[in-house]
């Protein structure tokens, strides 16, 4: 199964690193396109602003606007602007209106309400557009073009004025030629939305996004919103010789849509392939398996000195090792064998208790404060540990029920187990847990005999486990609970004993030890995975 996802893993490890290098030209060209789509939006504001323009300088050679008969020159500029949405206005210096084209000859008009937009326009000269205001007059947001006049093109105006409202221009926002959610706008020269269309649509004379505003610093890009979720792209464009930009933004995300889609089929596909591959390569193990055990058999019973037969199976390469095994079952050195695997056994053991012993002694050492009090302690835990090795070699090392090892350790300590119930389900302890929660019961017991339960004739001792499922498989869960003692009191000194009870026990078995001193007696509970307790199948002793 590891060939056939190793086989398959680089493929499809290929084909991601494709659709990377795919995402990265779709985002490129993302990027381009979304520049292109302000631009486009750029230059229809841009030859909307310079027909207002050309219009300005076409009315400023009006006679009647020369001669100062502005009724004539408003009956005639009316005329000509009423098939459009535009609205003229003349002021003069102070912005005072008089003439306005929204209003009738004759009626009072006014200040005009935009009055830093005249002050640049006669400052610098030139036509120019104004930020977005809320007209007095129209009651309506609007924006204007302004055109400083002379003395020969007019006597009493210093300024002509075509005004229009802002949602005129929301036409040229459509967002029909936009990736799906997203959106367009025109904003003016402090970054107010003059109109905008689509899903973040604003009301015109709000605030732009600062966020946005901040990365549109050149004349016509597009860049990545910092910290947007989702990650937004904006692009922009600076409208040439005037004040405004156009802006298109939306979620990546919405715009590769069909990037995604591939990702999605790309991820589907991949594990369906994957699963089928796996799915083949456990069908042909499973009959390598079932060839193996059969071999297996036949080494087993070639183990215990038989003499066998080869098996067939459909493995070629099989059936010649089962034609060696079935020769090698001849041979009559089953003896030596047993001798050998002896010594061996004798030699792993020997190195295990010592090393156990070693530690042992290590710990004690570091807690005693003399020879006389180190001798004491390493006397009685050996003694315990000698106890449970003698028990394991009656039973040839493979070991012993959890029932048999309370009562060996808690007979050591107490002299007898009357005042001690045990509930469970015994089962054998492998040699290690034999020899490791030896230890711990004899801790238990010691300190139950000095301090606690044991150490009055009232006192009771419950023993109690059982197995439960968990996450990473059986777990045994295995509590020691005193009743009937002396009140009890948590030590300000730990010592060696503790060490057992609670690091020991935890890392020998890699489980969590719980310890409770209760006032009418500890509680100690050990929930550890059952695997580190069991004896392993087909390896009895170990």
């Amino acid at each position: 199964m590891a060939m056939a996802a190793l086989t398959v893993l680089p493929f499809l490890g290929f084909v991601i690193f494709l659709l990377v290098q795919l995402e990265n030209g779709e985002r490129a060209t993302l990027r381009r396109e979304t520049a292109q789509d302000a631009q486009v939006i750029g230059r229809s504001v841009e030859r909307r602003l310079q027909e207002m323009a050309t219009t300005l300088r076409l009315l400023s050679t009006s006679p009647e606007l020369k001669s100062g008969d502005l009724v004539a020159f408003q009956d005639r500029t009316a005329s000509s602007l009423r098939a459009s949405s535009l609205y003229l206005l003349l002021v003069d210096r102070q912005g005072e209106q008089l003439m306005n084209t929204r209003v009738a000859p004759g009626k009072p008009l006014q200040r005009m309400s935009n009055i830093p937009a005249l002050q640049s326009a006669l400052s610098s000269g030139q036509i120019e557009v104004s930020d977005i205001f809320f007209g007095a007059t129209s009651q309506r947001w609007v924006f204007n073009v302004t055109m400083p006049l002379t003395r020969e093109q007019s006597p009493n105006a210093a300024a002509m004025i075509l005004a229009q409202d802002a949602g005129d221009l929301s036409s040229m926002t459509a967002t029909d030629a936009l990736p799906p959610g997203w959106s367009s706008a025109i904003i003016d020269a402090d970054g107010d939305v003059v109109v905008s269309s689509g899903p973040g649509n604003q009301p015109s004379g709000t605030p732009f996004p600062k966020e946005m505003v901040d990365v549109m610093t050149g004349g016509n890009d597009s860049a990545v919103v910092p910290r947007s979720d989702p990650q937004t792209l904006v692009g922009y464009y600076r409208i040439p010789g005037w004040s405004w930009r156009t802006v298109t933004w939306g979620p990546i995300s919405s715009a590769q849509e069909t990037l995604m889609s591939t990702w999605r089929r790309l991820f589907f596909g991949s594990s369906i392939l994957l699963v089928v591959s796996l799915l083949v390569a456990w069908a042909v193990a499973q009959q390598l398996r079932r060839s193996v055990r059969q071999i297996s058999a036949m080494a087993e019973q070639i183990g215990e000195g038989e003499i066998v037969s080869p098996v067939m199976t459909k493995i070629t390469e099989a059936n010649q090792v089962a034609f060696a095994l079935s020769n090698a079952s001849f041979d009559r050195h089953q003896a030596e064998d047993r001798v050998h695997l002896v010594l061996n056994e004798l030699v792993h053991r020997t190195t295990n208790i010592l090393t156990l012993v070693q530690s042992m002694m290590r710990q004690i050492s570091r807690k005693s404060s003399n020879m006389e009090e180190f001798q004491a302690a390493i006397s009685g835990r050996l003694s315990g540990l000698a106890r449970s090795i003698e028990a394991l070699a009656r039973e040839q090392w493979v070991g012993i029920p959890l029932s048999q090892l309370l009562n060996l350790q808690l007979s050591t300590v107490a002299g007898s187990c009357d005042r001690v119930t045990l509930v469970g389900r015994d089962f054998t302890l492998n040699t290690q847990a034999v020899q490791n929660l030896g230890l711990v019961f004899y801790e238990l017991g010691t300190n139950s005999v000095k301090y606690g339960a044991l150490s009055v004739p009232a006192g009771r001792i419950l023993v109690k486990w059982h197995i439960t499922e968990g996450d990473l498989g059986p777990m045994l869960e295995i509590c020691w609970a005193e009743s009937g003692g002396p009140p009890v009191e948590e030590p300000h000194r730990h010592g060696f004993g503790t060490t057992i009870i609670e690091r020991h026990a935890a890392s020998a078995f890699g489980g969590k030890v719980a310890l409770d001193y209760r006032r009418d007696g500890i509680t100690w509970i050990l929930k550890a995975p059952f695997r580190a307790f069991e004896i392993e199948s087909g390896q009895p002793g170990h």
